[in-house]
């Protein structure tokens, strides 16, 4: 018997391992040929619409003419150099843009390759930054609950109780976990959810005071925690809280950087700078591995010493690839060009009013919305981040032509920017049925 590998499918089964797939019990996945778009298309020629943007990357969607463009350019002349004693003008000219762009004096951009590594080197940068400063004994940090931060050891850390990483607690350092203010369209305890939250988070600043490094946030949306939406009112009281009692601030903007959440970046909105952000997932557009950390320039200074070991000494191989700082740049100047900022409040009206149809024809808990991304739950709890509702809605949508993935029983949509009203009235369809399809299963 010939057990050897023949069709592509058959490959990726013997080969390939994915990542968040039990591969005993989950379907094989299809296999994506090319993307235009917003639409993905499989080898059978099936289109599936990417209503995630590919994991919230593709903000301008996939095979974008112009983002091409800049990377067949680029890779004439220069595919990659090493950034330790080196630079490269798509590195310098995307450093000068995005401080151009970010508030405040955000004006030091540390490149590296994934927003988990962003997150990692924050850390890292906020810690060295108490010890060259002679205060050694700032090494807490603290983080929401449910927080997830990424998959480093660092980043797992702060990311303790998000329901990953169970397995590798023995790994984790120790971390204050402070309490997070969800929110949603009618939620009318807002209000004494945050008082009653900011008191909390006092008591632990006060408890720990003088050893706090930094606090880290995902300012307004947990992302894999389920799309938990917070107010910016409450981010930046935290924020300010957390200036008081001296500790830097850091904010994973990975998942909400870029536009989704109606602003360029989700601190715009907020109203408060960070002294550290990081950036990762639409900052190539999906087409790269790339992120950056860009820290305030008075941060940056406390590493200027005439001591070579006060230096920041973190690296990697491919920090700021030409090709993707190439493809980054130019992202950002689209970003300005086609007014993609506008498109986003359309997807935003868009979105409240399937919201307002979807309440009227389905029971489901939660409704939120914010810039590009919509949400809602399938019960009054997060669930799992894997759960027989939110999988059976997967698999449906996946068997109707969407790219549709809750997280627990929380449904979204963050779709790139470049959809069509026609596409997003699809998916807005493929939704209504699916929960209808979903009711006649639990009544059965």
């Amino acid at each position: 018997m010939n057990d050897t590998p023949v069709t592509l499918s058959e490959k990726d089964k013997r080969y390939c391992w994915h990542p968040m797939t039990q591969h005993k019990t989950e379907a094989d996945p299809p296999i994506i040929v090319s993307a235009s778009g917003a639409s993905l298309f499989d080898e059978q020629g099936r289109e599936i619409l990417d209503m995630i943007a590919s994991w919230w990357t593709c903000v301008h969607g996939h095979s974008h003419p112009e983002l091409n463009k800049a990377l067949s350019d680029q890779v004439q002349n220069l595919e990659h150099v090493m950034f330790a004693g080196f630079s490269h003008p798509p590195a310098i000219k995307l450093a000068e843009k995005l401080a151009q762009v970010l508030p405040g004096d955000l004006n030091r951009v540390f490149y590296s390759d994934n927003g988990s590594t962003a997150n990692e080197i924050a850390l890292k940068i906020a810690y060295q930054y108490w010890i060259n400063k002679g205060q050694p004994q700032r090494t807490k940090f603290l983080s929401f609950e449910k927080a997830y931060h990424g998959e480093t050891v660092g980043a797992m850390s702060v990311g303790k109780g998000c329901g990953f990483f169970d397995d590798f607690e023995g790994l984790l350092f120790e971390v204050e976990k402070v309490p997070y203010v969800f929110t949603w369209n009618g939620d009318a305890e807002i209000e004494a959810k945050e008082k009653k939250a900011l008191i909390e988070i006092r008591a632990v600043f006060e408890a720990n005071k003088d050893q706090v490094a930094a606090l880290i946030v995902e300012p307004l949306m947990q992302g894999a925690g389920g799309l938990r939406f917070s107010r910016p009112e409450f981010m930046k009281a935290v924020t300010e809280m957390a200036r008081r009692y001296g500790a830097l601030v850091i904010y994973d903007e990975v998942a909400v950087g870029f536009g989704r959440t109606g602003t360029l970046f989700a601190c715009e909105k907020i109203g408060a700078t960070p002294d550290l952000i990081c950036l990762s997932k639409g900052l190539t557009s999906g087409y790269l591995p790339m992120s950056v950390t860009v820290a305030t320039d008075s941060v940056y200074d406390v590493f200027l010493n005439d001591d070579p070991d006060r230096a920041f000494l973190h690296s990697h191989s491919f920090t700021a690839n030409p090709l993707a700082c190439a493809v980054a740049l130019r992202s950002l100047e689209i970003f300005e060009e086609n007014d993609t900022l506008a498109k986003v409040k359309h997807i935003e009206r868009r979105h409240k009013d399937f919201l307002e149809t979807l309440q009227a024809t389905h029971t489901i808990y939660m409704p939120r919305v914010m810039g590009a991304i919509l949400a809602f739950n399938l019960a009054d709890n997060d669930g799992a981040y894997k759960n027989n509702k939110g999988e059976f809605l997967r698999e449906y949508f996946f068997q109707n032509g969407l790219n549709i993935r809750p997280i627990g029983n929380a449904v979204y949509l963050m779709p790139p920017y470049c959809i069509t009203d026609e596409q997003m009235d699809r998916a807005y369809a493929g939704i209504l049925k699916g929960l209808e399809l979903l009711a006649q299963k639990q009544a059965a």
